[in-house]
């Protein structure tokens, strides 16, 4: 038989393995507040992530409503040049009335009612002082009227609501 001690559990003071537990283990209270703590810090990015979002939602439909009144004012721009095609034709002298012109007329209408009902309104500035802000003077004519005068509207100026959609394109009087 070997004489080597064999030592067991039993063998060891109650003191000692409550020495070791207490320093491996730290107290439930310690426990607790690591845990609280870490919940807390939990809790605070959850907040802050859900607040990125939020903002990120905002940008993104802010966003998209800018493109599409982009979108939209483009494609309102782009019926302009009909419009004026369509009172060039009115204005032609050697048209007589009839169907065709009625026609043309009707059209024209059709699309100025559309127009408005997208708030967009003509520029008239036949007769007041030039404002290059909406317009653009393509040329000048000398005349006693005065000087800086917008004398004729070769091409409507448009808005939309209080912006400019398109420069009215103007001859502005220049004195003698």
């Amino acid at each position: 038989m070997n004489d080597d001690v064999v030592t067991t559990q039993a063998d060891v003071p109650v003191s000692d393995e409550l020495e070791n537990s207490a320093v491996e283990t730290p107290d439930l209270e310690t426990q607790l507040a690591a845990a609280v703590s870490r919940a807390d810090e939990n809790y605070n990015k959850l907040l802050l992530a859900m607040a990125d979002f939020e903002n990120y939602k905002k940008r993104s439909e802010r966003h998209n409503r800018d493109i599409a009144e982009h979108k939209r004012r483009d494609l309102l721009k782009s019926l302009l040049p009909v419009i004026d095609n369509l009172e060039r034709a009115l204005s032609y002298e050697g048209a007589e009335s009839g169907p065709l012109r009625e026609g043309v007329s009707q059209t024209l209408k059709g699309f100025e009612a559309l127009l408005a009902s997208q708030g967009v309104k003509p520029l008239s500035v036949k007769g007041t002082p030039f404002d290059p802000a909406f317009a653009e003077a393509i040329a000048t004519q000398p005349s006693t009227d005065g000087d800086g005068l917008v004398l004729e509207e070769a091409q409507k100026g448009y808005t939309i609501g209080d912006e400019l959609l398109r420069p009215a394109k103007v001859v502005v009087s220049k004195a003698e």
